[in-house]
């Protein structure tokens, strides 16, 4: 036989490696280099291994990007929800009459200050306003509209903004043009609403002080041209109380001048400037949070002048979303560490099998003089001429991902890089350390396990339960950043896990296989006598196969956990399919409501916040003060029908439902904070009467009422000793129902509530505006707002990844699993075809073989995942995403239906990969090539 020789360092070996590369091999002249041509030889091998490292660099590189991605647009949707008092930086600084600079002066010093603002804030800057305000504090008015006499005034603060005329467009009179006197001009709404018009007067005073007063003339009437626009957002009409509260409510209006005039008042009544700058969430991302925090606090101790006063929340808000992010990130690093983690275990896999494919020929390598280090060099020049190039592809995908990349996405690369290409190099020079020249049937002897290798196994024990101990005392989330070892205590738990099962199984195994060896068929005992010899070779598919469902798991329960916290927040704030807030409105508009197409039952609530509490006395008057709380009054028989009929899953306390009036103290259900203050009841006030109660229940939540809120008292309202002249009026509303309209229950409310009002206040019905515009929350709304807000996308980002990647890898750990007995396999089905084994009968033996490898896998590994959010609690902070109430683990019964599914694609996938490598083995030669004894 002419065969070419295979190459050494210590020269050519001929032998059976020889024979399989002398077809592949080109003729004199276009000869392949020799590491190509062994790469082309075991290109499946290093094929498998260059796809996985594929995946491992994508993964090191898209997923940290789409996880920035995510964060960054958590950040600024956060950020453009902030009302503009705690989204701006304002610097403002106020002037005793004929001391302060003139307007146009200040307004010059606007670009100055924000360059005097700590970095990075002038480069964030997006937005700039300056502006000097009168009043409306300490501000008395007077003119000739009939809305600026009687005993509740509207509320006027005269405002200078530089360049706000760009803003708006004058639809009556002109633009302001103070040079005799002090102009002004007003909106059209706030004109309508105060019966201001063109040519008219009103004097600002100074509020009974010493200081004089300033007539200003209404010169102009315009409409904003973008009414959302932010420059507008000091200057909206807002209703105030008066300050009679039997008076009811008033407005708060702004009258626009030009800068010399608001000079010129300011000479009179003292004048109050604002710097205020807008930062522009869209310049920013989440790795500029830790120095925008420093910067913030760092003007406000150094202002960029003397005087001025900073005021703003956006530290405290991006120091929040900051928590939140830390979190989320800790949660999706332990889902990382457990792909990762699966990922290495399977090169780890691809490797050993791609050196067991070639044992023959190190071997015979060793036979002719060859070190373990020649061996290692002679595939580590096959490894690099392939492996580097799909890690480099994987890469470049990753980049295309959107968002930024990570800090450490150059060393992560690299170290894929790394260990793909050496994986077979070093585990060739491991097996290679002993040279042995005897082949033998290594599956019929029981290996007993070293000290080393029992040591090393009790090592990764140890490391798990201190991981453990360490993680609940410490949590996830750190303040320096995250700690591997913490985030990879899930994987050293599923990794201990796979070990003790290894320990455990093989006996029962052998005495069911001693049971199957009695019956009739030979195949069922074949299968399990394998299964039960625990081959060395499946030690490593196995534990990839618990990590890898124990990840999948987790982030499963996890993720049923967070969905069923945000079920019971939306429940308990929402209340029933829909919940209608507004101001008060006669009771009968429940009735209106219930009139309503698709709606079936409703509620009426009055809700009232800060109510005092008081020790009960004889006469209800003086007693101690217990503090203050939020007050919710119910009526108990119609909340009971809504709830039900909603399928909310709370119920009313029956003292709240239990019809007829009482006299004396009410059943109330209080919380436990409220419960502990109060004793055994107490005395509070509703729309300014007062009402005694005794507790009849605790309980941490009720329907209506927020999350977070800690001190409350649910009456009864059909209880209460409520006086016919003083009635209480309802201010929400739970409605149950399907198909209604939310535009007819905002209207429905909106007009029975100017209704009210404008009996209050006995003026016509369109001069009325209440002080709450309506709003309708239906169940569904709410609940997708839990899932939109803050880091929420992330947080579903990190859940999907987890049980996509587990799932895939999972699937591929069994396919390792076949694979690695194949050769064996192939052997024994060869033998037994000879003795008349049906080819079903063979995909049957298949089926024995892996069943207890899978059913073990899947038994331990999910086990350790529903147990890992118990073992973890606290420390994995789930609480910061369900809105505000406790986490309580949940195990969702479609993951069960899901895990037995995967077990039957496992399955299916083992015996299709199993056909594939018997029929490119062609068993009938099995027997003659690489037989052993």
């Amino acid at each position: 036989m002419n065969a070419e020789p295979v190459e050494s360092n210590s020269g050519p070996v001929e032998g059976r490696d020889a024979v399989r590369e002398a077809p592949v091999t080109k003729r004199a002249g276009g000869r392949l280099p020799g590491p190509l041509r062994r790469a082309r030889v075991f290109a499946g091998y290093l094929g498998l291994l260059g796809v996985l490292g594929l995946v491992a660099a994508l993964l090191v590189t898209g997923a940290p990007r789409l996880a920035n991605e995510f964060a960054d647009d958590g950040m600024r949707h956060d950020v453009r929800e902030l009302p503009y008092q705690v989204r701006d930086l304002t610097f403002s600084a106020s002037f005793n009459p004929a001391e302060g600079p003139p307007a146009g002066v200040a307004a010059g010093w606007l670009d100055r200050f924000r360059t005097r603002l700590s970095g990075p804030l002038p480069t964030l800057v997006g937005q700039q306003w300056f502006a000097g305000r009168i009043g409306p504090k300490d501000l008395s008015v007077a003119g000739d509209a009939p809305s600026l006499r009687g005993t509740c005034r509207p509320e006027l603060q005269l405002r200078g903004q530089a360049d706000v005329e760009r803003e708006l467009r004058v639809v009556e009179g002109r633009w302001p043009a103070s040079r005799s006197g002090v102009e002004a001009a007003l909106s059209r709404e706030a004109a309508d609403l105060l019966g201001l018009r063109v040519g008219t007067r009103v004097v600002l005073g100074g509020g009974g002080t010493a200081r004089g007063s300033v007539p200003i003339r209404i010169v102009g009437v315009y409409d904003p041209i973008d009414p959302a626009a932010p420059a507008w957002d000091a200057m909206r009409i807002a209703e105030v109380p008066c300050p009679d509260p039997t008076a009811g409510t008033t407005h708060r209006v702004t009258l626009l001048t030009d800068l010399d005039g608001i000079t010129a008042a300011g000479q009179v009544l003292g004048i109050g400037y604002e710097w205020r700058y807008r930062v522009d969430e869209e310049r920013m991302t989440t790795a500029d949070i830790p120095e925008v925090l420093t910067a913030v606090a760092a003007s406000r101790r150094t202002p960029p002048d003397r005087g001025l006063v900073l005021a703003t929340g956006l530290d405290s808000g991006l120091s929040r979303y900051d928590d939140q992010l830390r979190a989320v990130r800790a949660l999706l690093a332990v889902v990382q560490a457990g792909i990762l983690a699966t990922l290495l275990g399977l090169v780890a896999l691809a490797a050993g099998l791609a050196v067991q494919r070639r044992r023959e020929e190190f071997t015979l390598l060793r036979a002719r003089g060859a070190t373990a280090v020649e061996i290692g060099a002679r595939t580590l020049r096959e490894t690099v001429a392939v492996l580097p190039l799909a890690v480099l592809a994987g890469w470049l995908l990753g980049r295309l991902a959107p968002g930024r990349p990570a800090g450490a996405e150059p060393l992560g690369v690299a170290l894929v890089v790394v260990g793909t290409t050496l994986a077979i190099p070093l585990l060739a020079m491991l097996g290679q350390r002993r040279a042995s020249f005897v082949g033998r049937r290594r599956d019929l002897v029981r290996h007993r396990p070293s000290a080393r290798r029992l040591t090393a196994e009790l090592f990764v024990l140890l490391l798990a339960v201190l991981g453990v101990v360490l993680l609940r005392r410490r949590g996830l989330s750190q303040d320096s950043g995250i700690d591997p070892y913490l985030v990879s205590v899930p994987v050293l738990l599923a990794v201990a896990a796979a070990l003790v099962a290894l320990r455990l199984v093989p006996w029962p195994l052998r005495q069911v296989g001693r049971i199957a060896a009695r019956a009739r068929t030979v195949v069922p005992f074949v299968g399990l006598a394998r299964a039960g010899r625990g081959a060395p070779v499946t030690v490593g598919p196995l534990a990839v196969l618990v990590v890898a469902i124990a990840t999948g798991v987790f982030t499963s329960v996890v993720t049923s956990t967070v969905g069923e916290a945000r079920d019971r927040v939306t429940d308990q704030e929402v209340g029933a399919d829909a919940r209608v807030v507004g101001s008060y409105s006669d009771r009968a508009t429940a009735d209106r409501l219930g009139a309503l197409p698709g709606v079936a039952e409703v509620s009426p609530l009055a809700v009232e916040v800060g109510q005092p509490l008081r020790s009960p006395t004889p006469n209800m008057l003086g007693g101690r003060d217990l503090g203050q709380t939020q007050v919710l009054v119910v009526d108990g028989p119609s909340l009971a029908r809504v709830l039900a009929a909603s399928g909310v899953d709370v119920s009313v306390p029956a003292g709240l439902t239990a019809p007829g009036r009482i006299d004396g103290p009410v059943p109330a259900l209080v919380s436990p904070e409220v419960a502990e203050a109060v004793g055994a009841g107490a005395v509070t006030e509703v729309q300014g009467r007062r009402y005694e109660f005794r507790v009849d229940g605790v309980a941490s939540g009720f329907p209506g009422l927020a999350a977070d809120v800690r001190r409350f008292v649910v009456l009864p309202w059909q209880a209460l000793p409520v006086p016919e002249f003083q009635p209480i009026r309802s201010n929400q509303f739970m409605v149950a129902g399907e198909g209604f309209s939310v535009a007819e229950l905002t209207a429905t409310v909106d007009t029975a509530q100017r209704e009210y009002l404008a009996k209050v206040l006995a003026q016509p019905v369109e001069r009325v505006r209440p002080q709450t515009s309506v709003t309708v929350t239906t169940w569904a709304e709410h609940r997708q707002a839990l899932e939109r807000s803050g880091v929420n996308r992330l947080l579903s980002f990190a859940f999907g990844t987890g049980v996509a990647g587990a799932t895939a890898l999972a699937l591929l750990a069994v396919g390792f699993a076949v694979l690695a007995e194949a050769p064996g396999r192939g052997r024994m089905l060869s033998r037994l075809r000879t003795m008349g084994l049906s080819g079903r009968q063979g995909r049957g033996l298949l089926v024995y073989e892996l069943v207890p490898l899978i059913g073990v896998a899947v038994l331990t590994g999910g086990v350790v995942g529903v147990a890992l959010p118990r073992l973890l609690g606290p420390a994995l902070g789930l609480a910061g995403f369900t809105g505000g109430l406790p986490a309580r683990i949940h195990l969702d019964p479609l993951l069960v239906v899901g895990v037995l599914l995967l077990v039957v694609v496992a399955l299916v996938a083992a015996l299709g990969v199993e056909n594939l490598v018997n029929r490119r083995m062609r068993l009938g030669e099995v027997l003659r090539l690489g037989e052993e004894n």
